[in-house]
């Protein structure tokens, strides 16, 4: 438990989670029609005298199936991004391990915002110099919504130790 939980009101508890657009039932789909192309593919080729090239071909598969899992490994990872009174603190989280990235008291956070044209481009918070980017997975839209909650949040967790 982290210390700024363990004293006052919670006023965020934010998770952000990166957004994969392919499930689970479309991956399969998606190998099964590589690996069927691929065979025969592979089918052509060997009928051809091209022996290697099914070889080569079921690289291609793994390489597909490899790139897959590290994109659906790190949509396990989160920020969580935490505002008491006491203070703001943000963590990255994997189903294995947890680091505090940030940590700062809430009276003296600032939230930066990088808008162009009603796009949120940047978000991060600040403090004395240092700064730490927060919601990069979230899409400008997504982030310019939530920038104006973490604001909202700061503004009534300073007014509670006002």
């Amino acid at each position: 438990m982290f210390r700024s939980q363990m004293m006052g009101q919670t006023y965020m508890d934010a998770v952000i989670t990166p957004h994969r657009s392919l499930s689970e039932r479309g991956f399969i789909i998606l190998i099964a029609v590589v690996t069927l192309a691929n065979c025969c593919s592979a089918a052509v080729f060997v009928h051809m005298g091209a022996v290697f090239v099914p070889f080569f071909l079921g690289v291609d598969v793994m390489a597909v199936l490899v790139a897959f899992t590290v994109s659906y490994r790190q949509a396990r990872r989160v920020e969580r991004v935490t505002i008491t009174a006491r203070d703001v603190v943000v963590t990255h989280e994997a189903p294995n391990w947890s680091r505090v990235v940030w940590e700062s008291p809430t009276a003296f956070t600032r939230v930066t915002v990088d808008r162009e044209e009603d796009r949120t481009f940047g978000l991060r918070l600040a403090l004395s110099g240092r700064e730490v980017a927060v919601a990069q997975a979230l899409s400008p839209r997504e982030r310019g919504e939530f920038a104006k909650a973490l604001e909202q949040a700061i503004w009534e967790a300073r007014r509670e130790r006002g």
